[in-house]
This record gives C-alpha cells, sequence and structure tokens, in this order.
C-alpha cells in the first residue's frame, strides 16, 4: 500500500493560535478555574486532551457562575458583541482567541451595516462564525439607526429565495460576504447570480486562503489514488466539505476522527490519500498514516 497526504492538510493559523492560547492559560498557575466559550475548536480528540488538564466549556448560559479569578478563552469562531459585553460584566479574565481573519470578518459586517448596504452572507445556519459575524452587523445597523440588512444563505436556492422576497431591495448597495471556511465553489456561483440580479453589487472574498489552498491539495490528490480518508472531527464544517469534495472526486471516500475508526475496506486499497481538516492535529494524522502502513507490512 502507498499512502499520499495532500500537500495542505490539518491546523489552520486560526485554530494554532486558538491551540496555543489555551495551551498557555493551562501552563500558568492561575487560582481560578479556566474555560473555553463553546468547544475551543471541532475536533472531540483536541476537546478530550484539554478536559483532562483542566478546562472546562461554558455557554452563555452559565456566565453567572464565573468570577474574577477565572479565565475564559474566546474560541477561534468569535463571538458576538453582546455575548463580549455580557462575558465582561462578570469580570473574569478574557483571553479572545477569534481567528484574525474571522476578526476582519466582523469588522466587515459592522462597516456595511452601518452604510445601509444589503448584507448578502454565505454560510452555515448556528455555526459560532456566523452568529458572531451577523451579531456585529446587527449591533452596527441599530447604531446608525437602520434597518437589519443581514441575509443569511448557504447556497443558490437560498439566494433565489431571498431575492424574491419584498423585504430585499435590490436597488440597494449589495455586498457578498461569507464565513471563512466556506466551499470556494458555490460561493462562486452565488457571485455569478447577485451580479446578474443587483444593480450596485459588490463582492468581498473572505473564504480563507488556507481553506482555498487545502480544498486545491486534496482535489489534486483524488487523481493520484484509489481512496481518500478525510480526518477530522465530524462536527467540523471544513472537514464535512472536504468529505463532499473527496466523494465526488474518489470512487471511495470516509470522514474519521481517529485512526481506529478506519474502515477495514481500506487496508486493501493499493493507494491510500490523505487529507484533514483545519482542527486536525499533526499527532492524529500520523497516526492513521502510521497504522495503514503497519497492516501492509504485516
Amino acid at each position: 500500500m502507498k499512502v499520499i497526504r495532500a500537500d495542505i492538510l490539518g491546523f489552520c493559523s486560526g485554530v494554532h493560535g486558538a491551540v496555543n492560547s489555551a495551551d498557555q492559560v493551562l501552563t500558568e498557575q492561575n487560582a481560578g478555574r479556566s474555560f473555553s466559550l463553546g468547544p475551543l475548536i471541532h475536533n472531540p480528540i483536541v476537546l478530550d486532551s484539554f478536559e483532562k488538564r483542566g478546562l472546562s466549556v461554558i455557554d452563555e448560559g452559565n456566565f453567572d457562575a464565573l468570577s474574577e479569578n477565572d479565565t475564559v478563552i474566546i474560541r477561534a469562531h468569535g463571538i458576538s458583541p453582546d455575548v463580549l459585553e455580557k462575558l465582561q460584566r462578570t469580570g473574569c479574565r478574557i483571553v479572545n482567541a477569534t481567528c484574525p481573519l474571522v476578526k476582519l470578518s466582523q469588522k466587515r459586517a459592522a462597516d456595511y451595516a452601518s452604510k445601509d448596504y444589503n448584507i448578502i452572507f454565505a454560510g452555515d445556519k448556528n455555526h459560532g462564525e456566523v452568529i458572531g459575524i451577523e451579531g456585529y452587523a446587527l449591533e452596527a445597523a441599530k447604531g446608525a439607526g437602520l434597518p437589519a440588512r443581514f441575509f443569511l444563505i448557504k447556497d443558490e436556492n437560498e439566494l433565489q429565495s431571498v431575492l424574491s422576497q419584498d423585504k430585499f431591495d435590490r436597488n440597494k448597495k449589495t455586498v457578498l460576504l461569507s464565513q471563512t471556511t466556506f466551499s470556494i465553489a458555490v460561493f462562486s456561483k452565488i457571485q455569478d447570480i447577485l451580479r446578474q440580479s443587483v444593480p450596485d453589487f459588490e463582492c468581498v472574498n473572505s473564504i480563507c486562503p488556507a481553506t482555498y489552498k487545502r480544498q486545491q491539495a486534496l482535489e489534486k490528490l483524488c487523481s493520484a489514488v484509489d481512496s481518500i480518508i478525510v480526518i477530522g472531527g465530524k462536527t467540523s464544517a471544513n472537514t464535512k466539505r472536504l468529505l463532499a469534495t473527496a466523494q465526488k472526486l474518489c470512487k471511495k471516500a470516509v470522514l474519521i476522527e481517529s485512526a481506529a475508526e478506519i474502515p477495514e475496506e481500506f487496508f486493501s486499497f493499493e493507494t491510500v490519500g490523505l487529507t484533514a481538516g483545519a482542527s486536525t492535529p499533526d499527532a492524529v494524522i500520523d497516526e492513521v498514516e502510521k497504522l495503514l502502513i503497519d497492516s501492509n507490512r504485516s
């Protein structure tokens, strides 16, 4: 068996930053407790390791239990300004590990909202990053005395639904923004429709370059292997998109969280390609590769 890794896979810089922040907090000698606001990243193996070191997960409904001795880490996805304000009122120490690209998207959404733009936002409903960015847009519109014009869509079909709504004014300036891990192909289709449908249209490609390069590397890999193993958290948006791409381009593709989940049939393929989501640590990728190679030797 030959195991080939994608040229780009695993941790992105935003996840590295969040993980390093958590590691630093847990290494310090603090009198209080340590929390992440929501799961730090979308990878159960990493979350389990941090939990064993004392990092607990807290949600908005439990802020009353915090004290000034406690530390709360804002994960890479970021949070909305109203949640940040609630957290600040507790007096706890806040470590903001929001990805810099997400912070930029928050600022952009606020800027466009304050200028009365229609904001078409391509992303996943209920995803932490999207909720936070929408919060910045709504706050900025309210502060400027303007109605909220934030339209969340996941694909071309939902865009067409928005365009047919009475509350969407085609004559207003319109901007397209997106989640940093959104599908490049779907974003491009949405962009084309808006260019043809809205007279005054701007497009800001806020998809993370690492996401784009990771998808490109996977497409290249699919042409050189019999099967693809995507390694990552099963709740991770970018990991699920890698799986969708692999399933389209390769005969056999599977998503696993650890080496123990490798399907038996994958040990019989001549070539197996490996890619991994942005929240997958190198150690897990190494373990999957080692098990595949060692099984072939035996």
